[in-house]
């Protein structure tokens, strides 16, 4: 069975290497040019098929008539894609015969969409997944192959979240890719009713509402820490980034200002300042005001930037 590969990330490469390791039949491996103002922190899929010398392409689109004409020269039985960040066309996936299966990081019908793993997050979800499934022109909406879940702990972050899915998706692709090629993979109809789209994110919806309760804003800070561009707020007409934090239940300091949302209530030495919320507190640990260094939050109150009784925002 000859395959093209459409994928990015560290999961286009893991399940890249998978189909390496087995000697499959790779025909084309298709990828994006990084973009110079996205921090780059996963693994190249170019590279790897490079590495292998494997024929790479990284077209602006998929689904011009130039490109659709290359892939039917290609001619592939299957197409596969692990997090490639684009569409593909009907006319696309009309060409190899046994059509085109996709990996995404969610348990579908839920978390259609882009960013998947910051929104459960953000969402304040216990559990998620990745799921394979045949593609059609919307967006994750074809039928079923296999799902695996991944339990969401309470300290995890976009990166933590992103690692386990990655483990997950290698082994739920290593187990269900003998189906697949024999063409006994399963087709389980996605329930529609049952299904939430989300969108993509961009770094101004980082931005902080104090008026939020403590554990909207800590998963929100969760979901966007590094590598991502970070939650944030202002002091003084400076942004201030906000990279760690933990929900506390009532501060240990001595002194504690009145509940209003935003205020710094108190400061736990060597370990941040608590800050109230619309409902409850969060001790803020990591911070940077934007163009310095990271540091502990406290250090702000040591030096004076913050003090106590100040309001964020």
């Amino acid at each position: 069975m000859k395959v093209a590969v459409f994928g990015y990330h560290d999961i286009g490469y893991e399940c890249l290497k998978v189909l390496i390791e087995g000697n499959e039949d790779i025909v084309a491996v298709v990828t994006h040019e990084d973009d110079p103002n996205e921090g780059i922190w996963f693994r190249s899929v170019a590279e790897l098929a490079r590495r292998h010398h494997l024929p790479v392409h990284a077209p602006t689109s998929p689904n011009t008539p130039a490109f659709i004409d290359l892939m039917r020269r290609a001619a592939p039985d299957l197409i596969l894609s692990f997090y490639y960040r684009r569409l593909l066309s009907k006319e696309l996936l009309a060409i190899p015969r046994f059509g085109g299966i996709n990996l995404h990081g969610s348990l579908l019908p839920k978390y259609r969409g882009r960013c998947p793993v910051n929104w459960v997050l953000i969402n304040g979800e216990s559990e998620t997944g990745v799921t394979l499934h045949y593609m059609i022109e919307k967006a994750d909406a074809g039928d079923i192959i296999a799902q695996r879940s991944v339990p969401i702990d309470i300290e995890d972050t976009a990166l933590t979240l992103y690692r386990k899915l990655t483990t997950a998706a290698t082994r739920l692709f290593r187990e269900t890719l003998p189906l697949i090629k024999a063409g006994r993979a399963p087709r389980i109809p996605q329930d529609s009713r049952s299904a939430t789209t989300f969108g993509g994110r961009r770094p101004e919806d980082g931005k902080i509402d104090w008026e939020w309760e403590a554990q909207a804003i800590y998963n929100l800070i969760r979901a966007v820490t590094r590598p991502y561009p970070g939650a944030f707020t202002f002091h003084g007409g400076r942004k201030l980034y906000l990279w760690g934090a933990t929900l506390n239940h009532g501060p240990k300091s001595v002194v504690r200002r009145p509940s209003i949302p935003g205020v710094v209530e108190a400061v736990e030495k060597g370990k941040g300042m608590l800050v109230s919320t619309g409902r409850g507190s969060l001790l803020l640990t990591k911070a940077q005001f934007e163009g310095e260094d990271e540091v502990y939050a406290d250090k702000y109150m040591e030096t004076q930037l913050i003090s106590l009784g100040s309001k964020l925002g």
